[in-house]
C-alpha cells in the first residue's frame, strides 16, 4: 500500500552531517507512524528513531539522542532524518519503515521498508 524509497547516503567524515530522505508513494505518511533503523553487517538491524502518525511524538535510540532529528513533510510525503556529529560507529545501511500504529522500536512491528541507503563514516 505504501512504497519508501530512501536516498541521501554516502561517505562523510567524523563530525559531518548528512540528511536521508525517505519518499513515500501510494499512500500518504501521514496515515503511519514512521521509523529508521540501521544496520551494520554481521549486527542485528536496530531502531534508530520513529515519528508517530498522528501526534508527531519524536523518539530516540540513546545512541544517537541529541544528534539526530527526525521530521516529516506531508505536503512533499516525505520523512527526514538529520543526522549531525557523525562518528564511525554510525556507519551502517540505513532503512525507511512505516506501520499503521504508534512507533515501535522492534523491526517485526513495521509492515512496509525501503531498501535501504548507505552511510560511512570515517574517522
Amino acid at each position: 500500500q505504501v512504497q519508501l524509497v530512501e536516498s541521501g547516503g554516502g561517505l562523510v567524515q567524523a563530525g559531518g552531517s548528512l540528511r536521508l530522505s525517505c519518499a513515500a508513494s501510494g499512500r500518504s505518511v501521514s496515515s503511519y507512524s514512521m521509523g529508521w533503523f540501521r544496520q551494520a553487517p554481521g549486527k542485528e538491524r536496530e531502531f534508530v528513531s520513529g515519528i508517530n502518525w498522528r501526534s508527531d511524538s519524536t523518539y530516540y535510540a540513546d545512541s544517537v539522542k541529541g544528534r539526530f532529528t527526525i521530521s516529516r513533510d506531508n505536503a512533499k510525503n516525505t520523512v527526514y532524518l538529520q543526522m549531525n556529529s557523525l562518528e564511525p560507529e554510525d556507519t551502517a545501511v540505513y532503512y525507511c519503515a512505516a506501520r499503521g500504529g504508534l512507533v515501535r522500536t522492534t523491526t517485526p512491528e513495521y509492515d512496509y521498508w525501503g531498501r535501504g541507503t548507505q552511510v560511512t563514516v570515517s574517522s
